[in-house]
């Protein structure tokens, strides 16, 4: 018997991941737009880094504009960890209607209900229904 999870995971919309960008091509991206050397590049986003780590280990978020939130936490096990929120500003450009370019599978399974999936499932699925 299928569950619930499995049917809405086979059929929910998701958007297919390309190659990550890497720390050269995003160096590159920013030195080109800015005009900035690609070494300038690379130097600001280490000091970036070592900026997170050094207000995250005070207890401090740090906030990116339209990037989002960096924050400390702690788990059960008191691991700490780096909790990201990202900005509204970088969601709603994501967001924009048609901005959005790369691929997504199910697309026509967008707004459907978690039911209507398992529905689905079921209809292509007999043999195999969500219990």
């Amino acid at each position: 018997m299928a569950t619930k999870i499995q049917a809405i995971n086979t059929y929910r919309p998701r958007v297919k991941l390309g190659r990550r960008a890497e720390t050269d091509e995003l160096v590159t991206f920013i030195a080109r737009s800015t005009g900035l050397n690609e070494s300038g590049v690379r130097q600001v986003l280490l000091e970036l880094r070592d900026a997170a780590i050094f207000f995250n280990q005070q207890g401090r978020g740090i906030q990116l504009e339209g990037l989002g939130t960096y924050s400390p936490s702690i788990d059960l096990a008191g691991t700490i960890k780096v909790s990201h929120r990202a900005d509204t500003a970088l969601k709603n450009a994501l967001n924009a209607q048609g901005s959005f370019m790369g691929e997504i599978i199910n697309r026509a399974n967008i707004g459907k209900t978690g039911d209507e999936l398992v529905a689905m499932w079921n209809t292509d699925n007999p043999d195999d229904p969500v219990s």
